[in-house]
Protein backbone atom coordinates (compact mmCIF):
# COMPACT_ATOMS: atom_id res chain seq x y z
CA UNK A 1 0.00 0.00 0.00
CA UNK A 2 1.32 3.41 -0.79
CA UNK A 3 1.14 6.36 1.87
CA UNK A 4 -1.74 8.90 1.24
CA UNK A 5 1.07 11.55 2.07
CA UNK A 6 5.01 11.01 2.38
CA UNK A 7 6.99 8.41 1.64
CA UNK A 8 7.06 5.70 3.65
CA UNK A 9 9.02 1.88 2.97
CA UNK A 10 6.00 0.31 4.75
CA UNK A 11 2.18 1.73 5.07
CA UNK A 12 -0.62 -0.12 5.71
CA UNK A 13 -4.59 -0.01 6.92
CA UNK A 14 -4.95 0.57 10.12
CA UNK A 15 -6.83 -2.60 10.50
CA UNK A 16 -4.91 -4.71 8.69
CA UNK A 17 -1.82 -4.15 11.48
CA UNK A 18 -3.52 -4.17 14.84
CA UNK A 19 -0.80 -6.44 16.47
CA UNK A 20 1.72 -3.16 15.81
CA UNK A 21 -0.69 -0.96 17.51
CA UNK A 22 -0.73 -0.48 21.26
CA UNK A 23 -3.23 -2.27 23.21
CA UNK A 24 -5.60 1.37 23.45
CA UNK A 25 -4.79 2.42 19.77
CA UNK A 26 -5.42 -0.77 18.18
CA UNK A 27 -8.94 -1.54 20.43
CA UNK A 28 -9.92 2.11 19.12
CA UNK A 29 -9.72 0.98 15.85
CA UNK A 30 -11.26 -2.37 16.12
CA UNK A 31 -13.97 -0.29 17.40
CA UNK A 32 -13.98 2.56 15.03
CA UNK A 33 -17.25 4.63 14.01
CA UNK A 34 -17.95 7.01 11.89
CA UNK A 35 -18.06 8.60 8.13
CA UNK A 36 -14.40 8.46 7.74
CA UNK A 37 -14.11 4.23 7.08
CA UNK A 38 -11.16 2.53 9.93
CA UNK A 39 -9.63 1.34 6.49
CA UNK A 40 -8.65 5.07 5.75
CA UNK A 41 -6.25 5.28 8.66
CA UNK A 42 -2.76 4.15 7.56
CA UNK A 43 0.07 2.99 9.86
CA UNK A 44 3.73 4.03 8.56
CA UNK A 45 6.36 2.15 10.28
CA UNK A 46 9.13 4.71 11.28
CA UNK A 47 12.44 4.09 13.17
CA UNK A 48 11.75 5.28 16.94
CA UNK A 49 15.17 7.29 17.25
CA UNK A 50 12.90 9.89 14.72
CA UNK A 51 9.60 10.28 16.79
CA UNK A 52 10.08 13.93 17.80
CA UNK A 53 8.42 15.81 15.10
CA UNK A 54 11.55 18.53 14.47
CA UNK A 55 13.85 15.33 14.38
CA UNK A 56 11.06 13.25 11.64
CA UNK A 57 10.62 15.50 9.51
CA UNK A 58 14.53 15.82 9.13
CA UNK A 59 14.34 12.55 7.97
CA UNK A 60 11.51 11.81 6.46
CA UNK A 61 11.01 14.93 4.75
CA UNK A 62 10.82 18.82 5.24
CA UNK A 63 6.80 19.32 3.48
CA UNK A 64 4.76 16.50 6.23
CA UNK A 65 5.85 19.02 8.95
CA UNK A 66 2.74 21.04 7.53
CA UNK A 67 0.81 18.09 7.46
CA UNK A 68 2.05 16.54 11.03
CA UNK A 69 -0.31 17.36 14.30
CA UNK A 70 1.12 16.82 17.56
CA UNK A 71 -1.52 15.44 20.78
CA UNK A 72 -0.58 16.32 24.08
CA UNK A 73 -2.12 15.98 27.47
CA UNK A 74 -3.04 18.91 29.50
CA UNK A 75 -4.76 18.94 32.85
CA UNK A 76 -6.92 21.67 33.98
CA UNK A 77 -7.58 22.34 37.63
CA UNK A 78 -9.97 23.99 39.76
CA UNK A 79 -11.18 23.87 43.30
CA UNK A 80 -9.53 21.01 43.94
CA UNK A 81 -10.44 18.79 40.90
CA UNK A 82 -8.38 18.34 37.93
CA UNK A 83 -9.63 17.15 34.42
CA UNK A 84 -7.24 15.68 31.96
CA UNK A 85 -7.36 16.41 28.43
CA UNK A 86 -6.14 16.24 25.20
CA UNK A 87 -5.28 18.96 22.69
CA UNK A 88 -4.74 18.16 19.01
CA UNK A 89 -2.89 21.05 16.98
CA UNK A 90 -0.53 21.49 14.26
CA UNK A 91 2.87 21.04 14.47
CA UNK A 92 3.61 24.39 13.42
CA UNK A 93 1.36 25.40 15.84
CA UNK A 94 1.44 25.74 20.07
CA UNK A 95 -1.26 24.72 22.15
CA UNK A 96 -2.97 27.81 23.81
CA UNK A 97 -2.91 26.18 27.51
CA UNK A 98 -3.66 29.19 29.17
CA UNK A 99 -6.08 30.97 27.31
CA UNK A 100 -8.39 28.35 25.09
CA UNK A 101 -7.73 24.91 26.88
CA UNK A 102 -8.09 27.08 30.53
CA UNK A 103 -11.78 28.03 29.25
CA UNK A 104 -12.90 25.10 27.53
CA UNK A 105 -12.01 23.68 30.49
CA UNK A 106 -13.72 25.69 33.05
CA UNK A 107 -10.07 25.47 34.88
CA UNK A 108 -8.56 27.90 37.24
CA UNK A 109 -5.40 26.76 35.91
CA UNK A 110 -4.13 24.53 33.26
CA UNK A 111 -0.40 22.73 32.16
CA UNK A 112 0.94 20.08 30.12
CA UNK A 113 0.42 17.24 32.03
CA UNK A 114 3.35 15.08 33.69
CA UNK A 115 5.22 12.64 31.41
CA UNK A 116 4.35 9.71 34.02
CA UNK A 117 0.93 11.16 34.33
CA UNK A 118 0.37 11.51 29.96
CA UNK A 119 1.60 7.81 29.85
CA UNK A 120 0.53 6.20 32.84
CA UNK A 121 -3.21 7.89 32.01
CA UNK A 122 -2.93 6.94 28.01
CA UNK A 123 -1.00 3.83 27.94
CA UNK A 124 0.83 4.83 25.35
CA UNK A 125 4.62 5.87 25.13
CA UNK A 126 5.79 9.38 25.64
CA UNK A 127 6.63 11.14 22.21
CA UNK A 128 3.89 9.16 20.56
CA UNK A 129 0.58 10.21 22.09
CA UNK A 130 -2.43 9.99 19.81
CA UNK A 131 -6.23 11.11 20.05
CA UNK A 132 -7.20 7.42 18.85
CA UNK A 133 -7.61 5.10 22.36
CA UNK A 134 -7.29 7.80 24.79
CA UNK A 135 -9.52 6.90 28.08
CA UNK A 136 -13.28 6.94 28.11
CA UNK A 137 -14.77 10.74 28.94
CA UNK A 138 -11.12 12.94 27.94
CA UNK A 139 -12.03 16.17 26.20
CA UNK A 140 -10.38 16.32 22.72
CA UNK A 141 -10.04 19.38 21.74
CA UNK A 142 -9.17 19.95 18.22
CA UNK A 143 -7.84 22.76 16.01
CA UNK A 144 -9.81 23.57 13.28
CA UNK A 145 -6.56 23.42 11.01
CA UNK A 146 -6.45 20.09 11.85
CA UNK A 147 -9.91 19.05 10.25
CA UNK A 148 -9.54 21.30 7.44
CA UNK A 149 -6.27 18.63 5.73
CA UNK A 150 -7.06 15.46 3.54
CA UNK A 151 -4.40 13.95 5.61
CA UNK A 152 -2.54 14.23 8.90
CA UNK A 153 0.41 12.63 10.35
CA UNK A 154 0.13 11.95 13.99
CA UNK A 155 1.56 9.30 16.65
CA UNK A 156 0.14 6.15 16.77
CA UNK A 157 0.76 5.32 20.38
CA UNK A 158 4.13 4.11 20.35
CA UNK A 159 7.31 5.96 19.21
CA UNK A 160 7.81 3.60 16.50
CA UNK A 161 5.07 4.31 13.93
CA UNK A 162 2.61 6.70 12.97
CA UNK A 163 -0.86 7.20 11.53
CA UNK A 164 -1.66 8.97 8.79
CA UNK A 165 -5.24 10.29 9.41
CA UNK A 166 -8.24 11.96 7.24
CA UNK A 167 -8.67 15.32 8.96
CA UNK A 168 -11.94 15.07 9.41
CA UNK A 169 -12.04 12.01 11.28
CA UNK A 170 -10.25 14.21 14.05
CA UNK A 171 -14.13 15.39 14.28
CA UNK A 172 -15.25 12.37 15.09
CA UNK A 173 -13.53 11.07 17.90
CA UNK A 174 -15.00 10.35 21.11
CA UNK A 175 -15.43 13.76 22.92
CA UNK A 176 -14.22 15.54 20.11
CA UNK A 177 -14.95 19.63 20.23
CA UNK A 178 -13.13 21.72 17.05
CA UNK A 179 -12.30 24.81 18.13
CA UNK A 180 -10.68 27.50 16.12
CA UNK A 181 -7.77 29.06 17.11
CA UNK A 182 -6.21 26.25 19.83
CA UNK A 183 -2.90 26.28 17.99
CA UNK A 184 -1.08 29.79 17.64
CA UNK A 185 1.67 30.89 15.81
Amino acid sequence: MRAPLGNFDHATSAPDCLDQLIGPVAEAVRQWRGGVPADQIVHVDTDPRWADTAVFVEHYGRELLERSANCVVVSGKRGGESTLAACVVLSTTRVDVNGVVRRRLGARKASFASMDTATGETGMEYGGITPIGLPDGWPVLVDSAVVDLPYVLVGSGRRRGKLLVPGKAFAELPGAVVIEGLGTA
